[in-house]
């Protein structure tokens, strides 16, 4: 993979004019059939390469297959596969066929399998899909499930859609019915990955959709040459629509990489931007920081990073030390400073909402510690000479994307002053509707001025917005607001510590009448007197930098919190746990948990036959 890819991308527009993403596709096919639109890379190394009229005729496949079956349009059709040719299909044959795509993540772990099916239960229940598409290796959870899913008729492996495998006797096929479909017609329903809360479905139309491709495509300026790299997972929106949809808009070639590989070899990410030239690749913070800890230096010898144009950083808080970081590992390998644009968004805006100025290098700004966090006021500080501990950081994500705007409220819902921090609202063409079926959640996010609550905090600072962290998790302890996300960075800096792995929580305190500060925090070591040490090494390094002392520190073995599909921290979910001493690893056996997934799964059937409702229903 070491040698550079030639890519065929002339006669690529620098305009994205499809007001529909079935729409682009056919353009883009009708246009330029022959040129490769997909790079799928298998672990093994090898590539699958799919043209532009390819994608088109597997979409038809899929959605041929589904017409037949009696899929009609707004039907809604869950996708439960890992990313591949099956996910990038499947998903334009649902639209195509008029239909309702609704991803959800396919399970990983055998070892969570009753937590997963239990999850998913709910959200297939929750959309009220009519069919369910999903690959060999899932099928059976995935038949398990279907009769807890009132109105779910059918169960399929993608490779029959596609026609990839012999499954039976041939079927009658009739013609793909061309259905019309206009912007304001449901394009995604996006469900949120739950780390505040139970996960609920972000209505997302196609002009939703095109809205925030176009904004995307003015935030990293596209060019005809461009060419994105990814490796996220396509259930989750940074990598469907910020990687996926919008470079099948815009006609870019797109390398595809399995979540796994990058996970299990963090290189292969910066070797296939090495080999494909790439342009545009966008990641969590955390997939920065993993490049800089799990990279040795024999795994990148020639590496050439100097074609990356736009590394978009976002969809968790962003740590000014990873910016440094991944900065000194890679310049000398020809990544620049500039290159590296921190960003915001968030599901109910699409994906995007604000980005900081490209051909800049980020901007942290340093924040007086006392004040900002007894009175919410940023007060800036000269970056050296008060000592870096001393200080907050805090990274700007730019300003509101495209034809979108932000503002910043206080407790009266007045406008916050300048670096004052308050409650972050936007609006604009990509927010969404609401959530399917859920009026109560959409009312609390909407104002009555049509402003949309992000739930984060932040304050805006020289027209630049700073995120702080969320309402929810905020925590007030003896006057000071203190923020999780800077509890748990401090906490995973001691060695033993697995980093990413640390929650920390507020909990009532009964002998003061105020909040308790704990912290749990993930770590290999099982030695009791080691861990005691860890615990005490924590303590003293969060009093050290955040200036609290917390409750209670509790290390506990590696898989113990809990997380959302795309790694983040559920914290509300980890205190509940910890308030009712359930704050462990330990999962039943899983061939027990397939006999009680088996056992409920029959009796929903046994249930259906009587007309017996379950909870599900």
């Amino acid at each position: 993979m070491k040698k550079p890819v030639a890519l065929e991308n002339s006669g690529t527009s620098v305009a994205c004019t499809a007001e529909t993403i079935p729409a682009a596709l056919r353009q883009q096919a009708a246009e330029r059939p022959e040129v490769v639109h997909l790079y799928i890379r298998q672990d093994e190394g090898e590539v699958e390469t799919l043209t532009f009229a390819q994608v088109l005729q597997g979409a038809e496949s899929v959605a041929r297959w589904l017409q037949n079956r009696g899929v009609r349009p707004k039907d809604t059709i869950a996708l439960m596969l890992p990313t591949g040719r099956e996910f990038f299909l499947s998903y334009l044959g649902v639209l195509l066929a008029g239909a309702i795509p609704v991803p959800v993540y396919p399970p990983v772990s055998a070892k969570h399998i009753e937590e997963y099916a239990e999850r998913q239960s709910g959200i297939l229940s929750n959309a009220g899909v009519r069919g369910l598409i999903t690959f060999r290796q899932a099928e059976r959870l995935a038949r398990l499930l279907k009769p807890q899913i009132l109105g779910l008729k059918f169960v399929v492996r993608a490779e029959k859609l596609l026609g990839a495998i012999e499954t039976g006797p041939a079927e009658e096929v009739s013609p793909l019915e061309e259905m019309k479909i206009s912007p304001g017609d449901i394009g995604l329903i996006q469900y949120t990955s739950g780390s505040t809360g139970n996960p609920k479905g972000v209505t997302l139309t196609h002009a939703n959709l095109i809205a925030n491709v176009r904004a995307i495509g003015e935030g990293v300026g596209v060019q005809p040459d461009d060419v994105v790299v990814c490796w996220l997972p396509l259930y989750h929106d940074m990598g469907l629509i910020g990687c996926w949809l919008f470079s099948l808009c815009y006609g870019l070639p797109l390398v595809s990489l399995s979540p796994l590989a990058f996970l299990r070899r963090p290189e292969r990410w910066l070797w296939a931007m090495h080999a494909y030239r790439g342009t545009l690749s966008p990641a969590p913070n955390f997939a920065f920081e993993l490049c800089v800890r799990k990279v040795g230096d024999d795994d990148i010898e020639g590496l050439d990073l100097s074609s990356w144009r736009v590394a978009l950083n976002g969809a968790e808080p962003i740590n000014p030390k990873t910016l440094d970081h991944f900065q000194k590992r890679y310049g000398p390998y020809g990544f620049r400073p500039e290159t590296m644009l921190p960003v915001y968004g968030l599901a109910e805006n699409t994906v995007a909402l604000s980005f900081h100025p490209r051909n800049q290098s980020p901007r942290i700004d340093h924040v007086e510690r006392e004040t900002f966090q007894r009175e919410g006021r940023a007060v800036p500080v000269e970056a050296e000479g008060n000592g870096e501990e001393e200080n907050l950081l805090f990274v700007s994500v730019g300003r509101a994307v495209l034809a979108h705007e932000i503002r910043v409220l206080n407790d009266d819902g007045q406008t916050a002053g300048e670096r004052q921090e308050g409650n972050i609202e936007f609006r604009g063409p990509s927010a969404t509707p609401g959530y399917y079926r859920n009026p109560e959640a959409t009312a609390a996010i909407r104002t009555e001025d049509g402003w949309m609550r992000t739930g984060d905090l932040g304050y805006i600072a020289e027209g630049d917005l700073f995120i702080t962290g969320r309402s929810k998790d905020l925590i007030i302890k003896g006057g000071r607001n203190i923020y999780p996300q800077e509890v748990e960075t401090v906490a995973a800096e001691v060695e033993g510590v697995r980093a990413g792995c640390v929650a920390a929580f507020s909990v009532p305190n009964p002998k003061t009448g105020s909040e308790g500060l704990v912290v749990v925090a993930e770590t290999r070591e099982t030695g009791k007197e080691i861990r005691i040490q860890l615990a005490g090494q924590v303590r003293k390094k969060v009093v050290s930098v955040v200036k609290v002392s917390p409750d209670e520190v509790r290390m506990v073995s590696p898989r113990t919190i809990p997380k959302t599909p795309s790694g983040k921290l559920r914290r509300a979910e980890c205190r509940r746990l910890y308030m009712n001493d359930q704050l462990t690893s330990w999962r039943a056996p899983v061939w027990l948990q397939l006999v009680r997934l088996s056992l409920t799964s029959a009796w929903a059937s046994v249930g259906r036959g009587l007309g017996i409702k379950n909870d599900s229903d």
